[in-house]
């Protein structure tokens, strides 16, 4: 159970800000909501492939106001390919996926497919494919 905390913890935790970018020619985008019950803090999301999925930094980072009981961001400039995403709703501001000291998460979180097992999420259950037609996802947390 401490591996699995320790794994979600360093996956979520990593500065979704400083990710380092995509490499920005041509592509297509890949657009998320998040549907969330209050207005308060942002939603962090990361986007990654499979290299970097729960294991280091998201390939691009962005982040979120909540307006209207939903955030949105757009990812631009996606080369083709397979991709996962990562979200938390960072409710104090500190851009880090904040945990009880038991372990369990105190900001809620989500992932691409809106996979939810116990356990970290799994590249296979989370992964989709980015084409050249333009992507619009919703994710709930």
């Amino acid at each position: 159970m401490k591996t699995i905390i320790t794994t979600i913890v360093i996956a979520l935790t990593l500065t979704f800000m400083n990710a380092q970018d995509a490499v920005k020619t041509e592509g297509t985008t890949i657009t998320v909501t998040v549907p969330v019950k209050t207005d308060k803090g942002e939603i962090v999301v990361g986007l990654y492939n499979e290299a970097t999925f729960m294991k280091a930094a998201p390939i691009e980072g962005l982040s979120s106001t909540i307006e209207n009981g939903k955030a949105t961001v757009t990812f631009k400039n996606v080369a083709p390919g397979e991709y996962g995403i990562t979200l938390f709703h960072d409710t104090n501001g500190n851009k880090t996926m904040d945990f009880e000291p038991s372990g369990m998460p105190k900001e809620n979180y989500g992932v691409s497919n809106n996979v939810m097992s116990f356990g970290p999420p799994q590249w296979n259950d989370a992964k989709f494919t980015v084409a050249t037609e333009p992507i619009e996802m919703e994710i709930v947390m």
